[in-house]
């Protein structure tokens, strides 16, 4: 494949998260990295040998990096193929995905590891990064095979949305990652308390008749998690906290010298448990949404730093799966292409700057990974996102490129359109007018 033209890219708004700048300036790509930047000032004397691309002011940012993208490749392609999910990361903006190991079969082995990136190479659009499955099958009861698969190319471990209840395998699984520097994500919530659940805990699930959950489920579990990580020296990855309680025993845990980081998912800072209104399926995700001085709670930690990473939680399910009553559909929502827009909210509602906000999808996932991407520094890969940040969009999710179109965005108004894409230099996405 012939090698892209260099590029420059002028009358920019950069947002580098590695050193905080937010302001004017430009970039030349050449060779699939960033050759050379300029910060508040822009490129004189251009040569012709470049391809000038004026931004007229929009955000010019690094790729984000989506460390939870759940697809049905292999196994389950109805839902969505590596395919359809590399173009609506790019077509979001998202420039690297970590896909989830609960396919058929289950991420558990290198082959299968090494089967998806060879799938990736075919799709040669964004980066898929394959995490592999912490317990053979995703059973929770004999650890899977991380030394090989992390030589395979597998970029952390972690059995998805099934916890691991055996303390003693988890303790096993900590120390053995450990030894490997392999990243553990486990996602807190006790089975007994959260077994059947479909929304949380409190007077409107009761109204609604709905099997409920109470958000102890994920503090109990995630303070166990912790003492494990400190016992052991593990790396972990609290994956998708969505309560005030579980925030709380974070910061123990980080205040404590703990080596564990947290994710929050989109859907949780964007919407509360009021968003099921009358049984509203798609908004019927795992763990449900939580009361509302959770999801300010949770902004709240975002801007703190409490909470490092926003993922999608990119979770298809076609049609049929989600027209059933509300506690037997399938839970989950697709989010690679609302990720962005949803995310530009908080900056422009004054939450959060918008450099800290873009680091929480960009360099921090990135970092926890081992990727060079997520900053604006000449010697980067050139992964790229152009975004009109005041463009207004209506969601809608039959317009969505994924093949599922479960979106609990559908119909609301947000900010930002993603204008370009780039990956290794190659334009992956451009807006249609």
């Amino acid at each position: 494949m012939s090698k892209p033209r260099p590029q420059a890219f002028i009358n920019a708004r950069l947002v580098d998260p590695e050193s905080g700048y937010d302001g004017p300036g430009g970039l030349v790509v050449a060779q699939g990295s960033i050759a050379e930047v300029r910060k508040g000032s822009d490129f004189q004397g251009l040569s012709e040998d470049l391809q000038v691309i004026d931004c007229n002011g929009a955000m010019l940012a690094p790729g984000l990096v989506d460390l939870r993208v759940k697809t049905g490749e292999p196994g389950a392609e109805t839902k969505e193929t590596l395919k359809s999910a590399a173009q609506a990361a790019a077509a979001g903006g998202v420039t690297s995905i970590v896909v989830q190991p609960d396919t058929d079969p289950a991420v558990d082995d290198p082959a299968v590891v090494d089967f998806i990136l060879r799938r990736a190479r075919d799709v040669e659009l964004v980066h898929v990064y394959p995490a592999g499955a912490a317990t053979k099958g995703l059973k929770g009861q004999q650890m899977a095979e991380i030394g090989l698969m992390r030589e395979a190319g597998c970029v952390y471990v972690t059995d998805v949305d099934r916890p691991i209840v055996d303390s003693k395998v988890m303790r096993r699984l900590l120390s053995y990652a450990a030894s490997f520097g392999v990243l553990v994500a486990h996602r807190p919530a006790d089975p007994w308390l959260s077994e059947g659940a479909a929304a949380t805990e409190g007077e409107f699930a009761a109204r609604l008749g709905l099997p409920s959950v109470p958000t102890v489920a994920e503090q109990i579990m995630l303070e166990r998690d912790l003492a494990l990580c400190e016992l052991t020296g593990a790396r972990l990855l609290a994956d998708q906290i969505t309560c005030a309680a579980g925030l709380e025993s974070l910061r123990r845990g980080k205040d404590r010298g703990v080596r564990v980081w947290a994710s929050a998912s989109i859907n949780h800072l964007s919407f509360n448990e009021l968003d099921i209104g009358d049984y509203r399926t798609f908004a019927r995700l795992d763990p449900p949404l939580r009361h509302e001085d959770d999801r300010q709670a949770l902004i709240d930690g975002l801007a703190e730093g409490l909470i490092d990473v926003v993922v999608s939680a990119h979770t298809p399910a076609p049609a049929e799966d989600k027209r059933l009553p509300f506690d037997e559909a399938a839970p989950g929502a697709i989010g690679l292409e609302t990720l962005l827009p949803a995310l530009l909210a908080f900056h422009h509602d004054e939450r959060i700057p918008l450099v800290k906000l873009i680091r929480a999808a960009t360099l921090a996932p990135a970092q926890l990974i081992g990727l060079k991407t997520g900053r604006l520094t000449a010697g980067a890969p050139a992964d790229l996102v152009l975004c009109d940040l005041g463009a207004p969009l209506i969601v809608d999710a039959d317009r969505l490129i994924s093949k599922s179109k479960n979106s609990p965005f559908d119909g609301r108004r947000l900010q930002g359109q993603v204008l370009m894409t780039l990956v290794d230099g190659r334009i992956v996405h451009r807006a249609t007018e």
